[in-house]
């Protein structure tokens, strides 16, 4: 029989759609297993501070639909030091709390991997992260959401291009992962995908275009922002010299990305990965994070699940797809 009687959940890192409905899970499972949830304010900071509220069905009531997170988030230089990891275990003994479950990505999960492996801590994982880099899951829970808030942003960028006969680049998130570019691009109709997983190039960008009909009213140009050309100003300086005859224009979607209300798929994904969750500490799960791979759940050690997506592999396929649908 499980020990375990007292949960803490805390979100961590940038936020991402649907952790709110992930909390709402955890806590109503938790309740539903006669478990009492302790909240934990700002993440790992939160939790060196002792900033704890308790957690009922009411706490969690109409927040399935928000953006953000009701717990807060923040990035805490001292919980990645021995002492400050040693305060929030400290923390965590002197309010009762058994076990923990953070919602976050592969920042979280470090530290979690540290808290558990240090003080032999039980503590699983939500993967809430926008750019869905983890192993161990096929989408990571914000991530249908922030590509659909791309998608809506440049068909809405589209609209004006081909008013105008413009070339719109636009910048998304991803500065160590394409994964957003590369199915938003393809989403959009994007001429052209720079990612940092394939380094196209200016020689590859502008052959692309020469290439390209010429009588198309609009072209789209997808760059996440750690491309190795420097991000979405830097490409259109160059194509401005290159094609003076067009009207090149720039936007960067930013933080728009992670926010708004999460998509049915992300409130599903998070309300079933944060009931199993709790499920699985009890059933002695430790050290792992949640996932679903080809439907089902799945449990992943947080040593691998931080490993980022190799995308290299995947990559030229869909960029010969995006060559392809470009014509």
């Amino acid at each position: 029989m499980s020990k375990i009687k007292n949960i803490g959940v805390l979100t961590s890192g940038g936020d991402a759609p649907g952790m709110n409905a992930a909390i709402r899970a955890v806590v109503r499972a938790a309740i539903y297993y006669d478990l009492k949830v302790t909240g934990i304010l700002r993440g790992y900071e939160g939790l060196i501070n002792g900033d704890f509220i308790d957690m009922d069905r009411k706490s969690v009531a109409n927040i399935i639909q928000r953006g953000g997170t009701i717990l807060k988030t923040a990035r805490s230089d001292e919980f990645r030091t021995k002492e400050g990891r040693e305060k929030a275990h400290g923390q965590l003994l002197k309010n009762g709390i058994d076990a923990l479950i953070v919602i976050g990505g592969d920042g979280t999960f470090t530290g979690a991997n540290l808290l558990t492996t240090e003080f032999d801590f039980p503590v699983v994982g939500l993967p809430g992260t926008i750019d869905n880099d983890l192993e161990g899951t096929d989408f990571t829970i914000g991530y249908d959401t922030a590509i659909n808030t791309v998608i809506n942003a440049v068909d809405k960028i589209r609209d004006t291009a081909e008013s105008h006969d413009r070339l719109f680049i636009v910048e998304v998130m991803g500065r160590d992962s394409g994964l957003i570019a590369l199915r938003s691009g393809i989403g959009v109709g994007a001429e052209a995908i720079m990612i940092p997983e394939a380094n196209m190039g200016v020689e590859g960008l502008v052959t692309r275009l020469e290439t390209g009909r010429k009588d198309k009213a609009s072209k789209i140009i997808i760059v996440a922002e750690g491309d190795d050309m420097g991000g979405a100003f830097n490409v259109g300086e160059v194509l401005r010299k290159k094609f003076p005859q067009y009207d090149i224009r720039v936007s960067v979607l930013g933080h728009i990305q992670r926010g708004g209300k999460p998509s049915c798929m992300d409130r599903v994904l998070a309300s079933s990965l944060g009931v199993t969750a709790v499920e699985g500490l009890l059933h002695g799960h430790t050290g792992v994070m949640v996932g679903q791979k080809s439907g089902e759940i799945v449990f992943t050690p947080f040593d691998h699940a931080i490993k980022h997506i190799d995308a290299k592999e995947m990559t030229p396929a869909w960029l010969k797809l995006v060559e392809i649908l470009s014509l």
